[in-house]
């Protein structure tokens, strides 16, 4: 069964706010900055954690089209579909066919995951390998 959809875009400022009418959300997404030195699925990726950190996608809400996100937020389906599925594998979103792009993860593992992301990029940026800051993380576990 299909479901009719009103969508409003809403141009206010520096970023867009998409209004879809059904059971998908409806989240801030700021436009990507094409100047800025890290990749576009990447900010794209950041965006999606931050709306889901900040509790604008709730666990169980669907999120709109990899091809509907890829028109608000100014970039190509297919660098929206590299985010998703990053967010995917983090554990974030889940994929089901005839059912969308849901979030599954509350804002806590959004928050958590993006801090880990954080941590991981300063352990590379110092010259840590993925092992070493994992043996360094359990040693404090313990």
């Amino acid at each position: 069964m299909s479901v009719p959809l009103r969508v409003d875009v809403i141009v206010t400022g520096t970023y867009l706010r998409i209004m879809i009418l059904s059971n998908i959300v409806s989240m801030k997404m700021h436009e990507v900055n094409k100047n800025e030195s890290g990749a576009l699925y990447e900010q794209v990726a950041a965006e999606i954690r931050r709306a889901i950190a900040d509790g604008e996608a709730q666990p169980g809400e669907r999120l709109p089209s990899a091809i509907d996100l890829a028109e608000v937020i100014g970039v190509n389906k297919n660098t929206v579909m590299r985010a998703l599925h990053i967010l995917r594998d983090e554990g974030l979103l889940d994929f089901t066919r005839g059912r969308g792009i849901r979030v599954v993860a509350s804002p806590a593992k959004s928050v958590l995951q993006t801090r880990i992301n954080e941590l991981m990029d300063f352990a590379r940026n110092q010259g840590y390998r993925r092992d070493e800051v994992v043996a360094i993380i359990q040693s404090q576990a313990q």
